[in-house]
């Protein structure tokens, strides 16, 4: 007899099985996920460290973020304070009295206050004035003193004005004619002068002069050159004597600026001369300053006319009292 087969039945709750699998993996990763969560300051600082030296960093951890301190509680001016609360304590800041001007005075005030500023401006540039005209007249008193034998043969000459100080040897003791080196008793003469020179700061230019005959050799191929050595011999020697030469300039002017005629013999002899031109701080050309020096020499005497056009001479900037030095004739009065 055949067997009959019985219709198996339809199992709905099938699905129970996966889900339940997922709901156990989903538990699995929440217990893994809380446990990593829960690694303590110093296993978490030892894996990082691992982790950074495993990728060749240098091992250095960022310290963690401290927890903040609370804030003392501060009680608003409607709450009560604690009985046990300490008592601020009470300082008494002083205040300085202020001087007010009375209504109706605010304009004489200022005008005293301006009269007392230009005062003080005028004191301050009659102060300098002083100083400046005391140290040139103390140049000049010690120049007369050491100079007074060659004074008194008239080989030397000194000369003040209120801006700058001249003291003018003449080429007989310095050089030979038609040449630029010194003799050996003007090392003498100039080393005394430096020795003179070489405590004050005040700047100093040394100028070449010579008389209008005719020079073509192979070192002066005309007097402008034997002109400028000759102030250039007398600068170096200076310099080498105590004599800071960031102070000291040279020019030569060569047969055009003659302080007597050269028709004669004496009057040849006259403009063969050296100078040495001592000036006083405001008189002081700007090019004997280096660039940085200018900045603080504009700054302390600011001025509104634009700076004078260049000379045909040797030095093409001189302001102001240093111009009229330029313009002034060579020798005599200047």
């Amino acid at each position: 007899m055949k067997r009959r087969h019985h219709e198996e039945h339809i199992n709905h709750e099938r699905w129970a099985i996966p889900y339940g699998d997922l709901i156990t993996l989903l538990l699995a990763l929440f217990v893994v996920m809380y446990a990593v969560s829960a690694v303590n300051e110093t296993k978490f600082r030892v894996m990082a460290q691992s982790i950074n030296e495993a990728f060749n960093g240098t091992g250095k951890v960022i310290e963690p973020i401290r927890d903040a301190t609370p804030a003392a509680q501060v009680p608003l001016p409607n709450q009560s304070r604690s009985p046990t609360a300490a008592p601020i304590a009470k300082i008494d800041v002083p205040i300085p009295p202020r001087n007010l001007p009375l209504p109706g005075h605010e304009g004489a005030a200022a005008e005293r206050q301006d009269a007392a500023n230009v005062n003080t401006a005028t004191a301050a540039n009659t102060t300098v004035g002083k100083t400046e005209n005391a140290s040139l007249s103390q140049i000049s008193d010690e120049v007369k003193r050491a100079m007074k034998p060659l004074i008194d043969k008239s080989l030397v000459s000194v000369r003040q004005t209120p801006d700058w100080l001249e003291i003018e040897v003449r080429t007989d003791i310095l050089f030979p004619v038609g040449v630029a080196k010194l003799q050996p008793a003007a090392e003498d003469v100039l080393r005394k002068l430096a020795g003179i020179l070489a405590p004050f700061p005040n700047a100093m230019r040394i100028e070449g002069y010579t008389d209008n005959t005719p020079i073509a050799t192979a070192l002066f191929p005309s007097n402008w050159e034997l002109s400028a050595a000759r102030a250039a011999t007398v600068a170096r020697l200076i310099t080498t004597t105590g004599v800071d030469p960031h102070r000291v300039g040279i020019i030569g002017w060569g047969e055009f600026r003659p302080t007597a005629n050269n028709a004669s013999e004496e009057g040849r002899n006259r403009n063969r001369r050296v100078l040495i031109v001592v000036m006083s701080d405001k008189a002081a050309p700007a090019r004997f300053y280096s660039d940085a020096d200018r900045v603080d020499l504009a700054a302390a005497t600011p001025s509104t006319t634009p700076p004078p056009a260049a000379t045909a001479a040797t030095e093409v900037e001189a302001p102001t009292a240093g111009a009229a030095r330029l313009a002034a004739p060579a020798g005599g009065a200047r």
